[in-house]
């Protein structure tokens, strides 16, 4: 142990002489600075070097010499944002001594500004409120349930299999429930439904999620869902709904269109298609009578009340109003291409 003991003193006082040479003020960069600094306290530094013989010192002599190595410690760590100051008050010192034109302009702050979809999601949800629906919000990550089931999906829909959803738990491993990152923004007529009676216009926006391995596709999409609940509630007020839309928001006439289609949560369905007159016919989205099946789930009456819903996608939207020739260029944060809008 005395050993121990002398191997420590000698230790500190060796420290102790290196400082007192102006082991830092050698260090004309601050990396240089740093790695001097490393040198007594790194990981393999002198000072903690030395307190591994802590343990081999005699019981009364680990307190003071615990204490002189604090005070060590501190004289380095002195000694380091001394120089550290120096250093970058000469940095200082150069620059404003070397010339410079006190003409030229200022570097500006370039303003941010929002991401395409996001401008094209705002845009779509100030129209469909200035028609009477409400916005809300749901969560990304959502009951089985509410995603499927009690939207009518057959319990074999392709759209529930383990390949073609992101799931995050399975009560077929074990889980309480069965939840998974929702793939359409459907879930928010349940959620809506389960929780007040009719009437009632909702829309929603969001991002979904859909496994997709095409080099033409994301795996997380923006959709736009929107839906109506009342009495005597027709398709008729679902196209002039749509009408309504498109024209506030293409800025002019539109011809729309409803093609027969199957969705599984309304009968019937359509898709929707949209054209300025004389133009081609474009693709906007599905819609459809709400189902019986899905206001028996949320405890309405089928026989008094109907409804009807759409469902959009934003990125086609954004992408179509500002010319994005792939959807993956959305989401590559590339501030070159969205400083172009």
């Amino acid at each position: 142990m005395s050993d121990a003991l002398t191997r420590f003193d000698e230790g500190l006082q060796l420290i102790l002489a290196e400082l007192e040479r102006g082991a830092f003020q050698a260090a004309t960069t601050e990396q240089e600075l740093r790695e001097a600094n490393a040198r007594f306290v790194g990981a393999q530094g002198s000072l903690t070097q030395l307190m591994k013989l802590m343990r081999e010192l005699p019981g009364d002599a680990r307190r003071p010499k615990g204490q002189a190595a604090n005070e060590v410690r501190a004289r380095i760590e002195q000694a380091f944002q001394g120089r550290l100051a120096s250093l970058e008050a000469e940095a200082l010192a150069r620059d404003l001594a070397a010339p410079f034109d006190v003409t030229l302009p200022g570097r500006g702050v370039t303003p941010g500004r929002l991401h395409p979809i996001t401008r094209v999601k705002h845009e779509l949800l100030e129209i469909f409120e200035s028609l009477g629906f409400e916005v809300v919000d749901g969560p990304e990550i959502d009951l089985h349930e509410n995603c499927f089931d009690r939207l009518g999906f057959p319990p074999d829909h392709p759209a529930t299999d383990m390949q073609d959803t992101f799931f995050v738990t399975h009560r077929d491993r074990g889980d309480d429930v069965t939840t998974l990152l929702r793939t359409h923004t459907s879930t928010m007529q349940i959620r809506e439904m389960s929780r007040r009676p009719p009437p009632l216009a909702v829309v929603s926006a969001g991002a979904v999620y859909r496994r997709d391995d095409d080099a033409t596709h994301s795996p997380m999409f923006h959709q736009i869902e929107g839906f109506l609940v009342d009495e005597r509630v027709t398709m008729a007020d679902l196209k002039g709904v749509l009408q309504r839309f498109l024209e506030r928001l293409y800025g002019g006439e539109v011809e729309v269109r409803l093609r027969p289609s199957y969705f599984p949560f309304v009968e019937p369905g359509a898709e929707i298609d949209a054209r300025r007159p004389g133009g081609s016919w474009m693709e906007i989205g599905g819609c459809g009578m709400i189902h019986p099946v899905v206001f028996e789930h949320v405890g309405y009456d089928p026989s008094q009340v109907s409804g009807f819903a759409f469902g959009m996608g934003i990125d086609r939207m954004a992408m179509v109003k500002f010319g994005v020739p792939n959807i993956k260029l959305l989401f590559e944060n590339d501030v070159r291409f969205l400083g172009s809008f």
